[in-house]
């Protein structure tokens, strides 16, 4: 049986979600993740919010090709019941409501990928430190150690090759 931690490691490493990645329409995700999301538009700007998985859609004439995938892995925090798409459920079981960081990339690198720290990432807080996985492109966001027992925990990854394309 697969878990959770399968999920985001594959996630991780390949960049798409049950299938479907970068460049697929909003039907192509609906197919894939069901009809429970929220969308809003602004322009020629979409996001569909499934809870866990948020999208990012750009149009192109008629087309609205996705450019932006990122699993809000805080969000379980309050309710995995409700923010993870059936989908994922009945493919990976019970999600946690926290993912360590370090079991993640223990998974990955089992995967045969590697993770490294972006040490002076932009746009991150003291609180928030990322990660990238090498070979894939995708951010993982790491919430801080509050203690010195405390490990940390993912707080969201994310997938899109047009933000991430002069940053390495």
């Amino acid at each position: 049986m697969t878990s959770d931690l399968d999920f985001y490691a594959h996630v991780a490493t390949h960049g798409e979600v049950l299938g479907v990645g970068i460049g697929a329409q909003p039907a192509q995700w609906e197919a894939a993740l069901g009809t429970d999301y929220l969308d809003t538009q602004d322009a020629d700007l979409l996001r569909r919010d499934y809870g866990l998985v948020e999208l990012s859609f750009q149009k192109d004439n008629d087309a609205w090709p996705c450019f932006g995938v990122s699993l809000q892995v805080h969000r379980l925090t309050q309710d995995t019941e409700s923010d993870v798409p059936a989908p994922l459920r009945d493919t990976y079981g019970e999600f946690a409501p926290t993912v360590r960081f370090e079991q993640l990339a223990a998974a990955i690198a089992r995967l045969g990928y590697t993770v490294e720290p972006e040490p002076d990432a932009a746009g991150t807080s003291d609180d928030i430190r990322r990660h990238r996985v090498t070979e894939s492109g995708v951010r993982i966001f790491v919430r801080t150690p509050e203690g010195p027992q405390q490990t940390g925990e993912v707080w969201s990854l994310s997938m899109s090759p047009a933000w991430w394309r002069n940053t390495g």
